[in-house]
């Protein structure tokens, strides 16, 4: 499985969200997003719905939808793609074929425990993404 690691940067997350989970249904995939904050999650429901390629077919915590926000890994849409978008690594994202893990400056120090915890393990390729001024996105690990 891989682990896509994420450091935001210059676009905020909710655009970085969703030009990755048009990829991901673009591909034939769904996408569960997950973060423990109400309000992001919120925040994150408003955003998709004004998505800058369109409309995200989405909804949140339960039903049957390409893309799913939640609060907990639990794939309730069939997703074999997860996003967690809070900061937070969580083991359970280790049962999905991929993962995007978005952390920011904040929670880098936990983001470095993740990766920490994750290389090296048999199955599980981590990958370390980070964005230029420009906007475009680099492989940096």
């Amino acid at each position: 499985m891989q682990v896509d690691f994420y450091q935001l940067g210059r676009d905020p997350l909710a655009a970085v969200l969703a030009r990755i989970a048009t990829r991901v249904l673009a591909g034939g995939g769904r996408l569960l997003v997950v973060t423990g904050d109400d309000a992001q999650a919120a925040s994150l429901d408003e955003a998709l719905w004004a998505a800058p390629d369109g409309f995200l077919p989405h909804g949140r915590d339960g039903g049957d939808q390409p893309v799913l926000i939640a609060a907990d890994a639990e794939p309730a849409n069939a997703a074999r793609n997860v996003a967690l978008v809070d900061g937070v690594w969580r083991e359970a994202a280790t049962a999905y074929e991929r993962a995007f893990h978005f952390f920011d400056d904040a929670s880098i120090d936990a983001a470095r425990a993740a990766w920490r915890g994750l290389r090296g393990r048999d199955g599980i390729e981590p990958r370390y993404w980070r964005q230029d001024e420009d906007g475009r996105w680099a492989q940096v690990a």
